[in-house]
């Protein structure tokens, strides 16, 4: 009897018990969601609180050369420290073309290359090892591939490079002759950086399609090729199209490889085969021996390149939406 006794008085304790302990780690549970939250909104804001101060400190570092120049500078191409006469046209034009085109080529590749990796096309094994050389090629420093552009990919292209002047020279795009570092090996570079973003966030959306789409597309009578173009490329085409414009600013901000072997010229040209500049790589070639003026103008170019990103990252944004929707 007293061993019963005992055991229904600790029973009876533990019901008593209970709900007080229960409610103390609910309390400890709210008090460490709410400081979660907190943090997460802490951490969260501090990336827009370190934007806008980049933005402020921009800004107000071209407030002079916007005031000497106002919106000319966007359309001038000259650019004389000794005379203080500066225009980043050239450079505008640079940034734009070089990234435009270097995306021209690099979608279909890196887009093909993802569905190629994806697909069972060949065995698990050599799609695997091609899919890890892609993610290497990610990894090499840019200032490795600007080497490897100056000393062999340059080198190389240079006769077809010739042979595109002397058959369209008369296209203003190929008027001039190659004579070394321009505007067409920085495109390329941009290729090779541009290539393994675009795949690897392509391969990682088309593998989230659901199998039963691929199962459903053959269930109808659709070949292989016809469930990939008609089924999962436009399942999945939000994420490639977020993947692409995400690979478009890292184009329009890559400095160290096109820096390189872009030629960085001031004087404009619209040939692909003559040496050109770009915002990023005038800012790497400049700042560091730049004074007065200069650095105004230099920041005022600067503050163009992250407009230009910033309307990058919006326009994605609102595609992403836009497609979301469309295919939802």
């Amino acid at each position: 009897m007293r061993l019963s006794s005992d055991g229904c008085g600790q029973l009876a304790m533990a019901e008593i018990a209970s709900p007080f302990s229960q409610r103390r780690r609910t309390w400890k549970d709210r008090a460490f969601d709410h400081g979660f939250r907190w943090l997460s909104v802490v951490l969260a804001s501090l990336v827009g609180v370190v934007l806008i101060a980049i933005l402020v400190v921009v800004f107000g570092g071209s407030l002079e050369a916007m005031v000497a120049y106002g919106f000319n500078f966007l359309i001038r191409s000259s650019w004389d420290p000794l005379n203080n006469q500066y225009g980043a046209f050239t450079a505008i034009y640079g940034t734009l073309v070089s990234s435009l085109l270097a995306l021209l080529i690099a979608v279909p590749l890196g887009v093909g290359s993802a569905v190629f990796i994806t697909e069972a096309i060949l065995p698990f094994g050599i799609r695997k090892i091609i899919g890890g050389m892609v993610e290497l090629l990610a990894a090499i420093p840019s200032v490795v591939l600007g080497l490897w552009a100056i000393f062999v990919m340059e080198p190389t292209l240079r006769p077809l490079l010739s042979g595109l002047h002397e058959t369209l020279g008369w296209i203003p795009l190929f008027s001039t002759a190659p004579m070394g570092p321009g505007m067409a090996p920085a495109v390329l570079i941009l290729v090779v950086m541009l290539l393994p973003i675009i795949t690897c966030i392509s391969r990682d959306t088309l593998d989230q399609v659901p199998v039963e789409l691929r199962f459903a597309a053959y269930g109808v009578g659709s070949s292989r090729w016809q469930s990939i173009i008609k089924i999962i490329l436009p399942a999945a085409i939000s994420g490639i199209a977020g993947g692409v414009l995400l690979a478009l600013g890292r184009a329009m901000g890559e400095t160290m490889a096109v820096t390189m072997i872009i030629g960085n010229s001031t004087n404009f040209s619209f040939s692909l085969l003559a040496p050109g500049n770009t915002i990023a790589s005038m800012l790497a070639n400049q700042f560091g021996e730049a004074d007065g003026l200069q650095v105004s103008a230099l920041l005022y170019a600067a503050l163009v390149l992250m407009v230009l990103t910033l309307l990058v990252n919006l326009l994605a944004e609102w595609v992403v939406r836009r497609l979301r929707l469309h295919y939802s």
